[in-house]
């Protein structure tokens, strides 16, 4: 991914809450075969840390990643930039965004692994359905699971950009903000609470 140094996406646990906010994403094989999957990302000291998911056993993506090396894209918020936005002039449309793309090695997990991954997945969005047996029982989940082939990504680059017009003088950079603050767009609000979040690209 082309990244601007200006534009890197940088800050101690930046990336992983990144993952975890936008952890549903694109994984690209060598052959330019994709599936959208849920993904979650575990930091490792000294490491890039790994990436646990699932697919589908129908999906034939799975037979030929083991061992394969795959790229995974996480796609953040994003929306349209009007050069109306912007106090100086001339100016020229753009689109903002944040996004990270992952590369690793793919490796498929034992039963055991899997198991152990998809309750990871579950405690990180809706932790409570791991205790109830009336939604989910043991059983059944236990013969859904066998639908699903589970595999990791150890990590070999992490790379993160947010083009979030922080390159802009500060009255562009209100404008911009106002603009997708007030934007009846849900992805331009969005990216307002994004940058709102990050304070990057409001004009500080």
């Amino acid at each position: 991914m082309y990244i601007p140094r200006n534009l890197t996406m940088d800050g101690d646990g930046v990336v992983a809450d990144f993952i975890a906010a936008y952890g549903f994403g694109i994984m690209v094989s060598s052959d330019l075969v994709a599936t959208h999957l849920p993904l979650q990302y575990a930091p490792s000291k000294g490491e890039l840390g790994t990436l646990y998911g699932h697919f589908a056993r129908a999906n034939p993506h799975w037979k030929a990643l083991d061992s394969a090396k795959v790229l995974i894209i996480f796609n953040g918020p994003h929306a349209y930039i009007s050069p109306r936005w912007y106090a100086n002039k001339p100016a020229v449309p753009t689109w903002n965004y944040a996004a990270v793309h992952c590369t690793g090695t793919l490796s498929l997990l034992d039963d055991d692994s899997n198991h152990d991954a998809m309750s990871a997945l579950i405690k990180q969005y809706e932790p409570e359905l791991l205790d109830d047996a009336d939604i989910m029982p043991a059983d059944y989940r236990d013969k859904l699971s066998k639908a699903v082939v589970g595999f990791s990504v150890a990590l070999d680059s992490i790379q993160g950009k947010e083009k979030l017009g922080q390159h802009r003088k500060p009255e562009d950079q209100k404008g911009v903000f106002a603009a997708l603050q007030q934007s009846n767009h849900l992805d331009a609000k969005a990216l307002a609470a994004y940058m709102q979040q990050r304070q990057i690209g409001i004009g500080l």
